[in-house]
């Protein structure tokens, strides 16, 4: 046989064996932290509630915070408090407007957190648009709430008397239950204006979007420590808040929408009994201040809640 010519028959290619069906992809499930120091962190307790949406399905595990959270918040917000109050106020109104922009690219996962909430929001699309434009509207008024806020007093004599509007320090702010986007939002911002420093509590049946919020902050060029978002039982959490001495302001709005209604005056009231030992300002918004939607929701007066004005006498040059 010619060892050229080709062979009569081509050799057997084996064939290659049957695929098994894939199995189906497990998603991967978020996990909520709350926010501290620009980090993500578990509670100190290692505990976490259910979080049901408002057709009773349980949705996510918050951490359960604790007292001691609240301090660690507290002595970070105090810490990062002058950072901020030092920025420039073109500065500051430019970290507000990225606040926007990312939360611009992130709506539709906001608009899905709204739907499911245990709370009153019939048009979740709504309230996503109205808090992105919210931080877009406090971001043009960092450079200019000063005039609004102070001016130049009249006196008899050969002086000049301005009043200037400063930041408070640390705000203590309970997020309301019935809005907890666009509710924590219209407190949050205005306060932010000044170069306030917060401690937040998110709403107790309903945290996810403000721990997503506090995601978006981190990306947002806040610095850290300014924003700090807890989670858990309100009651606990606003006990400890409103009896430390660090804090200079306590916005007492989510206590009018706590989870249990007929609780709500009396924690309101032990609130601001605490808050009292330690001089501590508290404020909150009104009920028509609290029609989210609404344009009393947002005004230039209610960046003047959370400042303190202090009042320069110079003498006039001859």
């Amino acid at each position: 046989m010619n060892p050229l010519s080709a062979p009569s028959e081509a050799p057997s290619i084996p064939a290659a064996p049957a695929k098994t069906p894939r199995s189906e992809r497990l998603s991967v499930r978020k996990t909520y932290k709350m926010f501290a120091g620009g980090a993500f962190v578990r509670s100190e307790s290692g505990r976490s509630y259910e979080v049901r949406s408002r057709t009773g399905e349980v949705v996510a595990h918050a951490p359960d915070g604790s007292r001691k959270d609240v301090r660690d918040a507290v002595r970070i917000a105090r810490a990062a408090q002058s950072r901020w109050a030092a920025l420039t106020a073109y500065n500051r109104g430019q970290i507000l407007y990225r606040v926007a922009e990312v939360t611009e690219s992130r709506r539709g996962e906001l608009i899905a957190e709204v739907e499911r909430a245990d709370a009153d929001c019939p048009d979740p699309a709504a309230e996503v648009a109205a808090a992105i434009d919210r931080w877009v509207w406090y971001a043009g008024w960092c450079d200019k709430y000063p005039q609004v806020l102070g001016g130049s007093n009249p006196v008899a004599g050969e002086y000049f008397n301005f009043t200037v509007p400063e930041p408070m320090g640390v705000v203590g702010l309970a997020a309301p239950e019935s809005s907890p986007l666009l509710g924590l939002v219209s407190r949050l911002a205005p306060a932010l204006v000044s170069g306030n420093a917060m401690v937040t509590l998110a709403a107790q049946r309903s945290p996810l979007p403000a721990v997503t919020l506090a995601e978006i902050l981190a990306t947002s060029d806040v610095p850290a420590g300014v924003v700090n978002v807890l989670t858990g039982q309100k009651e606990v959490l606003l006990r400890a808040l409103a009896s430390h001495g660090e804090v200079d302001c306590l916005d007492l709005t989510g206590c009018a929408e706590t989870p249990a209604p007929a609780a709500s005056s009396d924690l309101a009231a032990e609130a601001e009994r605490l808050a009292s030992e330690s001089v501590t300002r508290v404020v909150t918004a009104s009920p028509a201040q609290r029609r989210w939607l609404s344009p009393a929701a947002q005004s230039p007066y209610l960046i003047g809640e959370f400042c303190e004005y202090k009042t320069v006498w110079h003498p006039k040059g001859q």
